[in-house]
């Protein structure tokens, strides 16, 4: 078991398999040593828990877990093209995409599930830039959609 992913299980967490995608486009491509994920819904076994617009449907709270279980989904997705968890060394960038009420300004917030999850896994490595957006809709009227972008072992 590598370092990670006996991390993962103190978090109780398992890396789950890789999200289908539900359009046109691959999980997540490798170029040289960065592994860039399409965005990624917080579903679970092939479903959302919920959906709807954050600070209206579900509360920020909510949304921060799933941005969490939806930065897990893009870890599998990355762990697939890089040859396995152990390889993820670093990461770089999220972009976490949260579908809002109009007067909703508390992005950061919700990004938070996402940013502070890295960084119980990865430590220091998990220290990344950041973009929260909030948006009018995402696909399947998903809360929250994450993209990674990670640095993996040569």
């Amino acid at each position: 078991m590598s370092t990670l992913e006996a991390k993962l299980n103190a978090l109780g967490l398992a890396l789950p398999p890789v999200a289908k995608p539900v359009a046109a486009y691959i999980p997540a491509t490798r170029f040289g040593n960065i592994v860039m994920t399409s965005g990624q819904l917080p579903t679970v076994e092939g479903h959302l828990p919920t959906t709807g617009r954050v600070g209206q449907d579900l509360l920020p709270e909510e949304a921060a877990g799933l941005a969490r279980i939806a930065c897990l989904n893009g870890l599998a997705a990355a762990a697939a093209v890089a040859g396995g968890l152990d390889k993820l060394r670093r990461v770089v960038r999220i972009v976490v995409y949260v579908q809002s009420a109009d007067d909703f300004h508390g992005q950061p917030a919700v990004a938070n599930g996402a940013s502070e999850f890295l960084l119980a896994l990865f430590g220091d490595a998990g220290r990344h830039a950041r973009t929260a957006i909030g948006v009018n809709a995402l696909p399947l009227n998903a809360p929250v959609e994450v993209e990674l972008v990670v640095e993996v072992e040569d």
